[in-house]
């Protein structure tokens, strides 16, 4: 055997050892996604429905839909390890978030604060009594002292 075709055996190997972790980490992955999504199930009434939303490069949202209304996310690095996610989950997947899925969603004061309060000038959320509004632009930077000030709601968090 020549040197140029060992080196292309070498290559050929490695390419499918990087393949082959791979594939076991996506496993793994879309594993503890299902189990987490059967948490938020039976802590929700038992049942619960989704919905994929691409990102891009980020990955694929998970949006979750409980039985008693109460809704949260979770973020898969890949959309085909978000398929598997729900898969092994075992929940109803819909195409859109729309019609009887979306009104299936029970939202709270929170969630009206969160989509136009803090945005028009409405009250904030925060608990304490200090004000905790910002300019939407400012990407959850505080103005004053440049810390970081963003919730987990507004990095995407995961399920409740």
């Amino acid at each position: 055997m020549s040197v140029m075709a060992e080196t292309e055996v070498d290559e050929q190997t490695g390419d499918g050892a990087r393949a082959s972790r791979q594939a076991v980490l996506d496993e793994r992955r879309a594993a503890r996604l299902a189990k987490q999504i059967g948490a938020f199930a039976r802590r929700h009434g038992g049942a619960a429905e989704g919905q994929l939303a691409y990102l891009g490069r980020a990955g694929t949202r998970i949006v979750l839909v409980a039985q008693d209304g109460d809704w949260g996310d979770l973020v898969a690095p890949s959309h085909d390890v978000a398929l598997k996610a729900v898969e092994k989950a075992g929940i109803t997947v819909h195409e859109s978030f729309d019609g009887e899925f979306a009104a299936k969603v029970r939202t709270g004061p929170y969630e009206w604060t969160r989509m136009a309060g803090i945005q028009i000038g409405g009250p904030d959320n925060d608990q304490d009594g200090q004000d905790s509004s910002r300019d939407v632009r400012d990407n959850g930077k505080d103005s004053q002292d440049g810390q970081d000030t963003a919730t987990d709601a507004d990095q995407g968090g995961s399920a409740k």
